[in-house]
C-alpha cells in the first residue's frame, strides 16, 4: 500500500510533539515534513527530545505541497490566517486542530468546507471529507458522554464537571500551568463559558432536534500532566439497565469508545485513544463520567483517527496504544 504523505504545521508544541510520535509508528505514514520557522533546520530530537534515535527527520521552513494531507498544529485563530496566506492545493486534504472551523458558521474558508471530525456522530461524512476540523479535549469528552442521551430526546439541563491536566494549556509557560503553581493545586476556570460549549451544542442539538439540551460546564485545572475526567448530572426516569442498553448500542461499532459497568479512572485511557463512559444512578439522578487522554482521543489521536477514515485505512491503523498504568 501507498504511503499517506503528512506535512505538519506547528510542530514544536505539544500536540506537535504527540503527532509525530503517533505519525512515526503508524505503518501506512510518511512524514514529508514539519513546519517551524523558530526551529528551522533543528533536529526533531533536539525539541521532543523523546524523539532521539527515533528519526533524522529536521524542522523545515518551506511549504511542500507533495504531500496528501496536512495537520495545522496551531494555536486558535491561527489556522484561518495560516489559510488565509497561504494557497494550498486542493488535492491536499486538511486536518485543522483548532477551533477556528468547528462550528457550522466558521466551517468554510475560501473554496473548503470543514467537516466536524467527531466519529462517533459523523463517520460516514468523514469517510468522504477533505477537511476535518478536529473537535476539542473537552468537547470530546462530553459530547461522547450525552449523544446517545442526545439521539433519544432525553435531554434538557445538563450539569457538568471536568478536570484535565497541564498538557490542556499549551506548551507556552503561564503562572497556571507552571509546576509550582500546579503541584497540590486545583482551581475551577472558565466557568459557564468554556470556549467548548458552542461545539458540543451543535452536535446535541444534531441529533435532538427539540433544542431542549443545555449544558452547564464548570472546567478545572488538575495537578497533572494529561488526561480529562468529566462527569455530567440530569434527571433521567430510565432504568440503570435501559441506560446501560442505549449506551452499548449507541457504540456497539465504535472503535475506541468503550462503555463500562464498572468504576474507571483516569489511569485506564492516559497514552491511549480510548474514551471510557461509566454511569451511577441515584433515584431519577443519573451521573456519567467519561475519562480519555487530552492529547490522543481530545487531539492528535483523534486527529490521526480522521486521518484513517479520509484514506480508507482501518481505522485504528496506528492507535492501538496501551495505557501508561502503572
Amino acid at each position: 500500500m501507498q504511503k499517506i504523505k503528512i506535512g505538519i504545521i506547528g510542530g514544536a508544541g505539544y500536540t506537535g510533539g504527540e503527532l509525530l510520535r503517533v505519525l512515526l509508528r503508524h505503518p501506512n505514514a510518511h512524514i514529508s515534513f514539519v513546519h517551524s520557522t523558530s526551529n528551522a533546520g533543528e533536529l526533531l530530537s533536539k525539541v521532543h527530545t523523546d524523539l532521539i534515535g527515533e528519526t533524522d527527520l529536521k524542522f523545515a521552513s518551506a511549504l511542500d505541497q507533495n504531500i496528501d494531507v496536512l495537520f495545522l498544529c496551531v494555536g486558535h485563530g491561527d489556522a484561518k490566517k495560516f489559510l488565509t496566506t497561504h494557497e494550498i492545493k486542493a488535492s491536499i486534504k486538511i486536518i485543522d486542530l483548532s477551533q477556528d472551523f468547528r462550528l457550522a458558521e466558521n466551517a468554510k474558508i475560501g473554496g473548503r468546507q470543514f467537516i466536524y471530525g467527531l466519529p462517533e456522530l459523523n463517520k460516514a461524512s468523514i469517510v468522504a471529507a477533505n477537511n476535518i476540523a478536529n473537535p476539542g479535549c473537552f468537547a470530546t469528552a462530553i459530547q461522547l458522554s450525552l449523544l446517545p442521551l442526545a439521539a433519544q430526546g432525553a435531554l434538557t439541563d445538563v450539569f457538568t464537571t471536568g478536570m484535565t491536566g497541564s498538557t490542556g494549556a499549551g506548551q507556552g509557560l503561564t503562572t497556571t500551568n507552571h509546576f509550582s503553581w500546579r503541584a497540590n493545586n486545583i482551581q475551577a476556570y472558565k466557568t459557564l463559558q468554556h470556549q467548548h460549549i458552542h461545539e458540543i451544542g451543535q452536535s446535541l442539538n444534531q441529533l435532538q432536534s427539540n433544542k431542549k439540551a443545555a449544558v452547564h460546564f464548570v472546567p478545572w485545572r488538575g495537578d497533572f500532566t494529561r488526561g480529562i475526567f468529566v462527569s455530567s448530572v440530569l434527571s433521567c426516569n430510565l432504568s440503570l439497565e435501559a441506560l446501560y442498553e442505549i449506551y452499548q448500542n449507541f457504540y456497539a461499532k465504535a472503535a475506541f469508545t468503550l462503555v463500562s459497568k464498572n468504576n474507571i479512572d483516569l489511569k485506564q485511557v492516559v497514552n491511549t485513544n480510548k474514551c471510557l463512559i461509566h454511569i451511577e444512578q441515584q433515584g431519577d439522578k443519573i451521573a456519567i463520567h467519561a475519562i480519555l487522554d487530552n492529547l490522543l482521543k481530545g487531539a492528535v489521536g483523534q486527529a490521526v483517527q480522521n486521518m484513517n477514515l479520509i484514506f480508507s485505512q482501518e481505522e485504528t491503523t496506528g492507535l492501538q496504544l496501551k495505557a501508561n498504568y502503572f
